[in-house]
C-alpha cells in the first residue's frame, strides 16, 4: 500500500511521502489552531509546515513541481500561513494593537521584495548565461569572465528569500504567547532588514564589470579560436540529458583517432551529463549562433542521433555528413529513413549494410561504408573458464521501452525463470545482474519485476555464502575492499569535475582538462575495476547497478551472457563467448532468428527457459559447444574483421571522406573562378543582342 502511494504521490520514498503528508495536514491545522486561538498549537503546526517544506526541497521532490501546476506554489504556501498568523492575532485580540498593524505591513513589505529580488535572479542569470558554453577550450586568455556571485546568493535563492519570513513568524508568535510586543517587533525589523539586504546585495552584480561579455564578442572568440584550432571533425549531438550516453561512448574514439576532433553540442543539459574528455566541446544552443560560427576548416561531420537540429550543421556544403548511430542491433531505430540526408552511413559490419538493403528505406549501397566498432576494443576475447572460480552468466536485460510490446524486455515474462534456472545450476554458476539504468522508470510492473529478481539473487548470495562447498578469503577481500577506497580516494583527489558552484561562464573560462590527470584516472579506473572483482567472492552471485563497474567490464567478467534484442547483444558479440537472447514475444526460434540477425549463434530462450541448459553445456564444455563456429562467423558479420582495428578502420573512412569534401570544395573554388572569368570577359553592353538573334520571337 505504501508504495503504491509512494508511486500516485509521485514522490522517491516513505520519507518524502511522510514529509508530503505532514505538510498537506499542516496547514488545516494551523487554519484550525487561529481559529481555535491556540498559539501553542499554531506553532507546532507552523513548524511541522516549515520543516516538511524545506525538506521536500532539499530532495528536489516532484511533489513540489506538482504542487506548483496545483496553484499551491511555495510563495503561496508561505502567503497561506502568514495570513493564518494575522488571523491568530486578531482572535486573541491583539487586532488593536500596533504590533498587529506592524505584522500586516510586514507582510505586505516583504511580499513586495519579492518582485525585486526574483527580477534581480533572472537578470543575473541570464546576463550571465553564454551564447557558446566551452570546455577545453583556451577562452581565459581570450576573453575577461569574472567570476561568478557567491553561489549561496543564488543557489535556491526563492527558498532562501521567502524563510527570512520565519524571524517576524517566531517573533509575532512569541508575542502571541507572552504579551511581549518588543518580541514582535524585533521579529519584524530582522525579516525585513534581512529581506532588503538582500535584494541590495544582489544588485552590484549587474554591474558590467561583473557579467561576462555581450554574445557577438563571444561568438567572434569562438570562431577565432576554431580558426586557430583547425579542426578537421566534428561530433555533433543533440538530444536530452537521458541520452548524454549517446554522445558519451564515442569520446574515447575520438581521443583516439588521429583527425583533429571537435565535439558540438546543441543542450547545455547533455554538457552537464557529459563525460570528461580531453577533447574540446563547444555547446551551442541557439540554431543562428551555430549557423554564423566559422567551421570552414571542418571537413567530416560524424552524427550519432537522428534529430531534428542536426539540420543546422547539415547545411553546411564544405564538409561531408555522416551517421554513426550509437548502437547496432536490429531495432527499426538503425534503418532510420532519416538517413538518407547524410552523405555516408557507417556501420560496424557487412550486417547493418544488408539491414539497409532489406529495409529499402532509400540508402544507396554505396553510401555505406563499413568500419567496425571502436568502442568495443575494450571487450576481450573469450578464453575459457578460470581455473581458480566457477563460470560467470551476466544477466543483463534491456529496458521496458516506451510501449507494452512484450519483446521489448525478458524481465516481465522470463527474467524470474532465467535467475532461478541460473542460482539453482548444477554444477553451479555464479550470476551478475546488471538491468538497464531506465529499468523500471515508465513501467510499474518491471520495476515490481526487477525487485523481485534483485531478492532472489540476494537471496541465493546468502545461501552460497552459507555453503561449505564455498570458501572465500576474508583476508584478500578486505585488502581488496581497502585498496577500491584508496583508489577511490585517489580518483576523487585528482578533481576531473569541475566546480559545482561555478556557472557556466566561469566553467568556460576554467574548463580546461588537465590531460595528465585524465589520463591518470583513466589509469586508476581501470585498475579499480580490477579491484572489485576480487572485492568479494569469486562465487557470490552479484547485483550491479551504477555507473561502475561498467557494462563491459562485466562482460570481460562473465563467461557467458542471458539478455535481450538491443546493442548490448551485438556488443557482446565481440567477445566471441556464448550467450543466449530471450524471445520474450514467443515468436519461435526459427521465426526469431529470421527477424533479429545478432540471434543467429545464440541459444534463444522461451519465457520459460528451460533451454538454459544448452548455454551452460557450451560455458563447460568450449571444445563441445555446437555453437562456437556460428558465433565466430556472425561476429565477423556483425561487427567486420578483426585486422585491421576498428579504430584503424575508423580513421581510414575519416581520411578518404575528408578527401572527398576537400575535392568538392576546391571544383567549387574553380567552377567559381571560371564564372568570374566569363563575367569578367563579358562585351561592356551586356545586354545587347547578337546581331542574327535580333527580331527573333518565342513564335
Amino acid at each position: 500500500m505504501i508504495s503504491t502511494a509512494i508511486r500516485v504521490a509521485r514522490v522517491g520514498s516513505a520519507a518524502e511521502l511522510a514529509a508530503a503528508v505532514l505538510m498537506m495536514l499542516g496547514y488545516p491545522g494551523l487554519m484550525a489552531a487561529a481559529l481555535v486561538p491556540s498559539a501553542p498549537a499554531f506553532a507546532a503546526a507552523a513548524a511541522v509546515t516549515y520543516l516538511a517544506d524545506l525538506y521536500l526541497h532539499r530532495k528536489g521532490s516532484r511533489l513540489i513541481a506538482l504542487l506548483g501546476k496545483a496553484r499551491a506554489g511555495l510563495s503561496t504556501r508561505f502567503l497561506v500561513r502568514e495570513l493564518l498568523l494575522i488571523l491568530l492575532l486578531a482572535r486573541l485580540d491583539l487586532s488593536q494593537e500596533p504590533v498587529f498593524y506592524a505584522a500586516i505591513a510586514c507582510f505586505t513589505v516583504f511580499f513586495g521584495l519579492q518582485a525585486p529580488h526574483g527580477a534581480l535572479i533572472t537578470l543575473i542569470g541570464k546576463r550571465r548565461q553564454m551564447p557558446v558554453v566551452t570546455r577545453n577550450v583556451d577562452l581565459a586568455s581570450r576573453l575577461r569572465i569574472p567570476d561568478a556571485p557567491p553561489r549561496r546568493l543564488l543557489s535556491r535563492a526563492t527558498v532562501k528569500m521567502l524563510h527570512l519570513d520565519l524571524a517576524a513568524v517566531v517573533g509575532l508568535l512569541v508575542c502571541a504567547l507572552t504579551d511581549s510586543e518588543a518580541a514582535g517587533f524585533a521579529g519584524i525589523g530582522v525579516t525585513l532588514g534581512l529581506g532588503t539586504l538582500y535584494v541590495l546585495v544582489l544588485v552590484p552584480h549587474l554591474r558590467a564589470k561583473r557579467l561576462p561579455p555581450k554574445a557577438d564578442k563571444v561568438l567572434g572568440t569562438v570562431s577565432a579560436w576554431l580558426r586557430e584550432y583547425r579542426p578537421q571533425t566534428v561530433l555533433y549531438f543533440s538530444g536530452s540529458d537521458d541520452s548524454a550516453y549517446q554522445v558519451n561512448m564515442w569520446l574515447e574514439t575520438m581521443e583516439q583517432m588521429q583527425s583533429r576532433p571537435l565535439v558540438i553540442l546543441r543542450e547545455r543539459t547533455v554538457l552537464e551529463k557529459m563525460a570528461p574528455t580531453s577533447v574540446p566541446v563547444v555547446c551551442v544552443p541557439g540554431g543562428v549562433h551555430l549557423m554564423n560560427m566559422d567551421l570552414s576548416m571542418v571537413r567530416v561531420a560524424l552524427y550519432c542521433a537522428n534529430v531534428g537540429k542536426n539540420i543546422h550543421l547539415l547545411r553546411v556544403p564544405t564538409m561531408k555528413h555522416v551517421f554513426i548511430g550509437h548502437g547496432d542491433s536490429d531495432k527499426l531505430a538503425s534503418v532510420n529513413p532519416f538517413s538518407k540526408v547524410y552523405d555516408e552511413v557507417w556501420t560496424a559490419g557487412r550486417a547493418g549494410r544488408d539491414r539497409y538493403a532489406i529495409a529499402d528505406v532509400g540508402i544507396r549501397d554505396e553510401d555505406i561504408v563499413e568500419v567496425g566498432r571502436p568502442q568495443l576494443a575494450p571487450i576481450r576475447t573469450g578464453n575459457g573458464v578460470p581455473v581458480e572460480r566457477i563460470p560467470t552468466v551476466l544477466y543483463a536485460p534491456t529496458w521496458e521501452g516506451w510501449d507494452d510490446n512484450p519483446g521489448n524486455t525478458s524481465l516481465l515474462l522470463a527474467g524470474e525463470n532465467i535467475v532461478k534456472k541460473l542460482v539453482a545450476a548444477d554444477p553451479p554458476v555464479r550470476v551478475l545482474y546488471k538491468p538497464h539504468p531506465f529499468t523500471g522508470t515508465r513501467s510499474a510492473k518491471a520495476g515490481a519485476a526487477h525487485r523481485r529478481i534483485t531478492a532472489l539473487i540476494k537471496k541465493a548470495a546468502a545461501q552460497r555464502a552459507s555453503d561449505p562447498r564455498f570458501t572465500a578469503d576474508p583476508a584478500a577481500e578486505a585488502k581488496a575492499k581497502a585498496e577500491l577506497t584508496r583508489l577511490k580516494a585517489r580518483l576523487d583527489g585528482l578533481s576531473l569535475a569541475f566546480d559545482e558552484r561555478a556557472d557556466e561562464a566561469v566553467t568556460s573560462r576554467d574548463g580546461i582538462v588537465d590531460v595528465r590527470k585524465h589520463e591518470e584516472a583513466a589509469r586508476l579506473r581501470a585498475e579499480w575495476n580490477e579491484t572489485y572483482w576480487r572485492s568479494f567472492p569469486s562465487f557470490e552471485h552479484r547485483v550491479i547497478t551504477g555507473a561502475a563497474p561498467r557494462l563491459y567490464d562485466c562482460f570481460n567478467a562473465s563467461e557467458a551472457m542471458v539478455s535481450d534484442i538491443s546493442s548490448v547483444v551485438s556488443d557482446f558479440i565481440a567477445s566471441g563467448k556464448p550467450y543466449a537472447v530471450a524471445d520474450s514475444a514467443g515468436l519461435g526460434a526459427e521465426e526469431f532468428r529470421r527477424q533479429n540477425t545478432a540471434v543467429r549463434a545464440a541459444v534463444i530462450l522461451s519465457n520459460s527457459a528451460a533451454e538454459l541448459d544448452q548455454l551452460l553445456d557450451g560455458v563447460r564444455d568450449p571444445a563441445g559447444d555446437p555453437l562456437a563456429k556460428d558465433r565466430k562467423e556472425l561476429k565477423e558479420y556483425l561487427l567486420g574483421p578483426d585486422e585491421p582495428t576498428s579504430l584503424e578502420q575508423f580513421d581510414t573512412a575519416i581520411t578518404d571522406l575528408a578527401l572527398k569534401a576537400e575535392a568538392r570544395n576546391v571544383g567549387q573554388e574553380s567552377h567559381a573562378v571560371s564564372a568570374d572569368n566569363a563575367v569578367g570577359a563579358a562585351p561592356d553592353d551586356a545586354t545587347e543582342l547578337p546581331k542574327d538573334a535580333k527580331g527573333v520571337t518565342a513564335g
